[in-house]
């Protein structure tokens, strides 16, 4: 880095056009000068327009930025779904159908091979048909949890939805409820699991196991209510109107039984569902025209 100061202070020692300008006889008014002087001012500028990029950009010490995004960054950048969530939630299961079927599997499962003797064999085979029956109850429920999204997560035009049809804080209820039977299953079987694994006969141990199923068997009963609850939830949303916000819309708005929905079906998918009495179409009407490879959306309102 010496020769390049060096190099620098010579430069500025160098006196300026400017400079050499005033002290010349010259007349003041004059602005003429030689193509020498001019070659000699732009290769004094650009020499030291170099040295000084060198003695800085060697002195540079590059310090690396460790930038940690804010809490409220993080949060900004939850992707919201898009329009659609509704035609990707499960098939939902009735609750008698879940027990049932639990009941059914956890029956099947036999005790490890190789245990001789019997009081040790049943509470095996007890714990292991308890845990079987908590997992095949659980796991619905935890896939229902997390497959239906979180209502603050959803589209504005599908949330506003959920809302209206299902009513404020409905749908976050059904989900609080699905969750807390979650909880209590995994609670009761792990601990009737671990009551029957402690057996100290083989009339204890198959005790404790019909105790365990029977316990089991009385909640999903009692609070399965949440499930069914939830089947319904998952039948309303999947039958709301599928809308693609960037398609083009036919609203066709006008006065009633004048044929809006007739012409709706006749143009469209849409299939409108007719009230008993005159006059009314239940709920709004949403079909799609595929034409010349383009989609469009027809609507009627009322």
């Amino acid at each position: 880095m010496s020769w390049a100061t060096s190099n620098l202070s010579q430069l500025w020692k160098i006196p300026s056009t400017r400079i050499l300008l005033a002290n010349s006889k010259l007349p003041k008014g004059s602005s003429l000068l030689s193509a020498t002087e001019i070659r000699a001012t732009v290769c004094f500028c650009r020499k030291m327009q170099t040295q000084t990029y060198e003695i800085v950009n060697g002195s540079y010490v590059p310090v690396a930025e460790n930038k940690q995004e804010s809490p409220a960054e993080d949060k900004n950048n939850v992707k919201l779904e898009t329009v659609g969530a509704f035609q990707k939630l499960p098939m939902v299961m009735p609750s008698v159908d879940i027990l049932y079927s639990a009941i059914k599997k956890s029956k099947r499962i036999s005790p490890t091979k190789g245990i001789v003797n019997a009081a040790k064999r049943e509470r095996n085979k007890g714990a292991r048909q308890l845990d079987a029956l908590m997992k095949e109850l659980g796991v619905p429920l935890r896939d229902y949890l997390d497959k239906f999204p979180n209502r603050k997560y959803l589209h504005p035009y599908e949330r506003s939805l959920t809302e209206l049809t299902l009513g404020d804080g409905n749908y976050e209820e059904v989900l609080g409820r699905l969750n807390a039977l979650k909880k209590k299953v995994n609670s009761v079987g792990k601990e009737h699991a671990s009551l029957c694994a402690k057996s100290v006969s083989k009339r204890e141990a198959e005790e404790r196991l019909a105790e365990g199923i029977k316990r089991l068997e009385d909640i999903f009963k009692s609070e399965g209510k949440a499930v069914d609850d939830l089947l319904n939830i998952a039948k309303t949303l999947c039958a709301m109107p599928v809308v693609d916000l960037e398609s083009p819309t036919l609203c066709l708005v006008g006065a009633p039984n004048v044929g809006k929905s007739s012409l709706v079906r006749i143009l469209s998918s849409g299939k409108p569902e007719i009230c008993n009495y005159p006059f009314t179409t239940r709920g709004i009407l949403m079909g799609h025209i595929h034409l010349n490879y383009q989609h469009f959306q027809v609507s009627n309102h009322f």
